[in-house]
C-alpha cells in the first residue's frame, strides 16, 4: 500500500498548484443549479478523505464494520464550501491527503483485508477502501482541472458509486 500512499501524495502535491491556478471567479460557478462547482466538488473530495481516513484507522484496528452511509449531497451543502476561501479549500485538500497517505503508509499488511462497512449492504476489504480512494480522487480532480463535457452533470457526480 506504500505505493498508493505515494501516488495519492504525488497526485496531491502536483493538484495544489494547479487547483490554486484557477481563477477565483470560475472555480465558484455552477453549471446549472443542481451541480456542483469546483469549490464544492473540492469539498466533496475534503469530505470523502477525512470518511476514508476514519475507515484506514479503524480498518487497521478491525473496527470498521459499523460506519453510517455518507449522503454527500448534505455533507457539501451543511459545510458551505461555496462561501469558503479557494486557497483555505486547496491548503486543507492538501493537508488532509498528505495525512491520510501517511496512515496508508504505516498500515500493516495484516489489515488489508480487514473488513469495511460503506454505508453499502455488503463490507468492503481496507485495502478496496484505500485504492478505490485514489480512483475517487482522480476522477474528481479531473472534473475541476479538466473541461467539463457537456453532459456531465452534478446529478451524475453526486449518485456515483463507490465509497466515497
Amino acid at each position: 500500500m506504500r505505493e498508493v500512499a505515494r501516488e495519492i501524495r504525488d497526485v496531491v502535491d502536483a493538484a495544489g498548484p494547479a487547483l490554486l491556478g484557477l481563477a477565483a471567479e470560475a472555480v465558484g460557478q455552477k453549471r446549472g443549479p443542481d451541480e456542483w462547482s469546483k469549490k464544492e466538488i473540492l469539498g466533496h473530495l475534503i469530505d470523502s478523505c477525512a470518511n476514508n481516513h476514519q475507515r484506514v484507522v479503524r480498518g487497521a484496528q478491525n473496527a470498521a464494520q459499523e460506519f453510517p452511509p455518507y449522503d454527500r449531497t448534505w455533507w457539501v451543502a451543511m459545510q458551505h464550501y461555496q462561501e469558503a476561501s479557494w486557497p483555505d479549500l486547496v491548503e486543507l485538500f492538501v493537508q488532509v491527503n498528505r495525512h491520510l497517505s501517511r496512515a496508508i503508509d504505516y498500515l500493516p499488511a495484516e489489515a488489508l483485508g480487514n473488513a469495511c462497512n460503506i454505508g453499502k449492504d455488503a463490507s468492503v476489504t481496507l485495502e478496496f477502501v484505500i485504492t478505490d480512494y485514489l480512483r475517487h480522487l482522480k476522477m474528481h480532480l479531473g472534473d475541476i482541472l479538466e473541461p467539463a463535457e457537456p453532459e456531465s452533470t452534478a446529478e451524475s457526480m453526486i449518485s456515483e458509486g463507490g465509497p466515497a
